[in-house]
């Protein structure tokens, strides 16, 4: 999950979700996976209609501002958002949905903890049984198709995303994870890279990784995610120096380190 995203550029076949709306949902239990990251538990009578297509799902999740906390109430929700004076209007953020149970009406978001230095961040340090936010459905990228084998890599933002595609593989991946520190590490359903951070500059770690790699044979599928110079600086070298068709590579910048998302 993530604290912002921008729209992907990619080739792939991209899931589409049907009409959404928002949706209240409620927190039933809040557990921490790492230090930098909490598993939160939501509930709600709507979940059952919420549309997932399948383990990288993203949800626009709307965090109250004010103690009159409302959601857009239709489809054309943007302009209802907008509409809505800037007191009140809830702080929105792109999650992963880690899991879903339509049945059961409950669902699970991770979140990476950063402090109170964005919206996102700050109610989930807070969040306890019992508080409310909303959330959307938006929609599902991963597509590996007939690929003989995957390259899955992302920074902290793009663990819960790649934990979940781990649980469904049905082709050999390569699994490459850039985080700050040990602090950031989870167990996951297949072996992974942890590359500990030590540049500034995102998606350096894992450049030097691929560069000392060779790939397997047969037909590739990529997906990248995280910071946006890490996803773009690997797209550019996996396409230019490891001659990897763009048809194979889905990328996308769930955040920058220079630009907040919606504000």
């Amino acid at each position: 999950m993530t604290d912002s995203i921008q729209a992907p550029t990619q080739e792939a076949t991209v899931i589409e979700p049907p009409q959404q709306r928002p949706m209240f949902v409620t927190v039933t239990q809040v557990r921490r996976l790492s230090e930098r990251m909490a598993r939160i538990t939501v509930t709600g009578d709507d979940v059952a209609d919420f549309h997932y297509g399948g383990p990288d799902h993203l949800a626009r999740v709307f965090f109250p501002v004010s103690e009159d906390f409302q959601l857009p109430v239709t489809p054309q929700w943007w302009p209802e958002l907008q509409a809505m004076p800037v007191e009140r209007r809830p702080a929105m953020r792109n999650y992963t949905v880690r899991r879903i149970d339509h049945a059961r009406g409950v669902m699970d978001i991770d979140f990476v903890l950063h402090g109170d230095s964005g919206p996102a961040s700050a109610w989930a340090c807070a969040a306890k049984p019992g508080d409310r936010i909303g959330v959307l459905s938006d929609g599902a990228e991963y597509a590996p198709g007939d690929a003989d084998w995957q390259l899955l890599i992302g920074d902290e933002t793009a663990v819960p995303a790649i934990a979940s595609m781990l649980e469904t593989l049905r082709t050999p991946a390569t699994v490459l994870f850039e985080v700050a520190d040990e602090l950031d590490e989870l167990d996951v359903a297949a072996p992974a890279t942890w590359l500990y951070r030590k540049s500034a500059t995102r998606g350096a770690e894992v450049l030097d990784a691929l560069r000392g790699m060779m790939f397997p044979e047969g037909k590739p599928y990529v997906w990248v995610a995280g910071e946006s110079t890490l996803a773009t600086s690997v797209r550019r070298y996996l396409v230019n120096e490891r001659s990897i068709d763009k048809k194979q590579i889905y990328f996308c910048g769930y955040w920058r380190a220079d630009r907040p998302a919606y504000d």
